[in-house]
């Protein structure tokens, strides 16, 4: 067993180059820094050049712009009603659209992923046909 004597000696007696108490605040406040610094680099900043785009988008839309809804629905401009509502014809129906559901502008396809294009030569040369599945 320990006495009290040699237990209270080893206490107070401090370890050479162990950190301070202050160096470890320090320490703990800059990764706390670094971590808000990387969030914001990350997430916040992405997030508010994004929401910028898309307000600068639905400022600039104007009759016969081609628009495709947050529901998916493709369709033209016909009426821009007041600031918040348009009217979009989708062909046969005309609907009334909240413009911030409004989520790209059609026309501009770099935001719309085009479809695979299948080869049906190398399909048929692989053994697959159309009519036997």
């Amino acid at each position: 067993m320990i006495s009290l004597a040699h237990a209270a000696e080893a206490g107070t007696a401090s370890v050479a180059g162990a950190p301070t108490t202050s160096d470890t605040f320090m320490f703990n406040i800059g990764m706390i820094a670094v971590l808000f610094v990387l969030f914001y680099i990350i997430l916040i900043r992405p997030q508010q050049k994004r929401i910028k785009e898309q307000q600068t988008m639905l400022d600039g839309l104007k009759k016969g712009d081609r628009v495709v809804t947050a529901g998916g629905l493709i369709g033209k401009i016909s009426k821009l009603t007041n600031d918040r509502e348009v009217e979009v014809d989708l062909g046969a129906v005309k609907v009334t659209a909240l413009r911030y559901t409004l989520q790209i502008d059609a026309g501009d396809t770099t935001g719309l992923a085009k479809p695979e294009k299948s080869d049906k030569k190398a399909d048929k040369a692989d053994g697959k046909d159309d009519k036997a599945a």
